[in-house]
């Protein structure tokens, strides 16, 4: 006798599609974990193994104050130790004072801070690499110390003076950022109300010397017309050293596309500032609304030690500033990329300078950058490119053009 088939009672087939449901999504929940801890484990691999290279921390202040750069700090973003563990192999340190400091006290003051650099590097000859050209960057990687360089921020330190501007060559300086937040007498500042229409004449030696001298032209911090007249004088590649995308945060700080793609077409590069109000265009605009107000509060409850009560005043009147995430940075990086390619961006995170983004309270969380990339599927060789290479590649043009204005005009290629 031939037994029908048994039927699966409705309940049966319902408790064996769920197994089978729950047994699918373990299974797609496992292996997207897999794929995630893979991807975590191949941007730490990458980050490692990269040149991470940050073109503007603003450390150097700190050295001439009661602080140890061996220590590692829970306050502020960079020190030794914190640098090791966010992998961040080589850094211009900006000189920085105030646009108000000027004439020969600004000169003793920026040599002060490059003497400071010097001797913390003569200090740490196993760690530190005081380093002037890209192939000594390189150098500084392989024998594992950290490559230090330096950076100037502001025009009015050179104090109008071309044979002051050479001194600092001298001593190492790489980069002179032409403006901070105020005109010089010489160029206009984003800050500022324009004076001067861009450059004056004694501008353009300025830019003409940075060549001669192989310093790189930094246009973060000028005005517009700023940037177009040193664009059009500069016979080498230039930089952005800290700055972002104006079409992301509308903050006069950042560069339109059209200046992008301009800086871009000349060979230049760049770096993206992590600083929130240059992330992300409500905090921009908060940053421009209270501007007024913060200065007052800074006059009347100045220092670090008042900071708590300035923005408890300051959001009483405003309401609080907008939170932004670290992920902002990555979204700047990728638009310059779809706009110009991967060959123009870089990193200038403007650490110790200005307020970071959650998730990026100091450079410990660099790393995120690398993975950020990766998962918006970033090939190796162009995260390397962003982290460090393509900023190396417009130091040794840089590099070429000097030694090219160096040679007999006969000779010249």
């Amino acid at each position: 006798m031939i037994r029908p088939p048994r039927r699966e009672s409705m309940a049966g087939r319902f408790d064996n599609e769920v197994k089978t449901t729950s047994l699918l999504l373990l299974l797609a929940g496992s292996a997207l974990a897999a794929q995630q801890e893979s991807l975590a484990d191949r941007a730490r691999k990458l980050h490692a193994s990269a040149l991470v290279l940050d073109t503007h921390v603003d450390v150097p202040n700190l050295l001439r104050a009661d602080w140890r750069f061996t220590d590692e700090h829970r306050e502020d973003h960079v020190d030794l130790p914190r640098l090791r563990k966010g992998g961040l192999d080589a850094l211009f340190v900006s000189i920085y004072m105030p646009g108000t400091v000027t004439g020969p006290r600004a000169v003793s003051d920026s040599l002060e801070l490059i003497a400071a650099v010097h001797k913390l590097s003569a200090a740490l000859p196993t760690e530190i690499a005081l380093c002037t050209t890209a192939d000594q960057v390189r150098r500084a990687h392989r024998e594992g110390k950290i490559a230090v360089l330096l950076g100037m921020e502001g025009g009015h330190m050179i104090n109008n003076s071309l044979p002051t501007l050479r001194r600092y060559a001298t001593l190492g300086v790489r980069y002179l950022t032409l403006t901070h937040s105020v005109n010089t007498d010489w160029a206009d500042s984003s800050g500022d109300k324009p004076t001067h229409n861009g450059l004056t004449e004694f501008g353009r030696q300025v830019v003409n010397e940075l060549n001669r001298l192989g310093v790189m032209v930094d246009i973060s911090h000028v005005a517009d017309k700023t940037f177009w007249d040193a664009l059009e004088m500069s016979r080498a590649p230039m930089i952005a050293s800290h700055s972002s995308s104006r079409a992301i945060a509308q903050h006069p700080r950042n560069m339109t596309d059209e200046m992008i793609k301009a800086l871009a077409a000349k060979g230049g590069v760049i770096q993206i500032n992590y600083a929130t109000i240059f992330l992300d265009h409500a905090a921009a605009q908060y940053t421009l609304k209270t501007a007024d107000r913060v200065r007052e509060l800074a006059t009347r409850f100045p220092g670090p030690g008042n900071a708590d009560r300035r923005r408890a005043d300051l959001a009483r009147e405003f309401g609080p500033a907008p939170q932004v995430n670290w992920e902002k940075i990555v979204e700047h990086v990728d638009h310059v990329v779809k706009l110009v390619g991967v060959d123009h961006v870089g990193l200038g995170s403007d650490f110790d300078g200005a307020p970071m983004p959650i998730g990026m309270e100091d450079v410990t969380h660099l790393p995120r950058i690398t993975e950020g990339l990766l998962r918006r599927n970033y090939r190796d060789a162009d995260v390397r490119k962003i982290l460090g290479e393509n900023t190396l590649r417009v130091m040794a043009e840089v590099e070429r053009v000097s030694t090219e204005l160096a040679l007999p005009p006969g000779s010249r290629r």
